[in-house]
């Protein structure tokens, strides 16, 4: 499974295929999100890290999933007006997808094997995983739900260079 973020699509929250091979050569932040969840302050978190960096080459790309506690049930079109109107979410967010099981997305099947969790385990466990991929497309670092945006700072600014 050598592959590269280069090599995936994704389909945004408007419905428009995204091709991640745009993001080639920068440093991205693949974050699965959720709208009624503990964790759903983090986008505040995430905005600001995508505010402080962006210009230095950082994507932040967030992924709706309803899987953990159906904690997003709404429509794409609802979770974008959510997002925007209580967080001034700026950066992408993608078309909800299921992160585990038969029917998870590419992306995260991909994610999962290149960054197994706690104990090997590929599976992700709730809302706010994070994945931070490098300027080569390769996935450096993965994250837990309840490690706040601030506290990835210092790997992206190492991944940026």
């Amino acid at each position: 499974m050598s592959k590269t973020l280069s090599d995936f699509e994704a389909v945004d929250i408007t419905g428009q295929t995204v091709r991640l091979a745009d993001h080639q050569g920068r440093v991205v932040l693949v974050v699965n999100t959720a709208s009624a969840c503990g964790f759903t302050p983090q986008f505040a978190g995430l905005q600001a890290l995508w505010e402080r960096y962006r210009e230095r080459g950082l994507m932040v790309i967030g992924f709706p999933c309803n899987q953990f506690g159906g904690q997003d049930p709404k429509d794409n079109a609802d979770i974008a007006a959510f997002c925007q109107l209580n967080y001034g979410v700026g950066f992408p967010m993608m078309a909800k997808v299921d992160v585990n099981g038969a029917k998870a997305h590419p992306l995260f099947q991909w994610l999962k094997h290149e960054a197994p969790g706690l104990l090997g385990s590929e599976g992700i466990k709730w809302n706010f995983t994070k994945f931070l991929v490098g300027r080569n497309g390769q996935v450096i670092r993965r994250y837990a739900p309840q490690d706040a945006p601030a506290k990835l700072a210092a790997d992206i600014e190492a991944a940026l260079g």
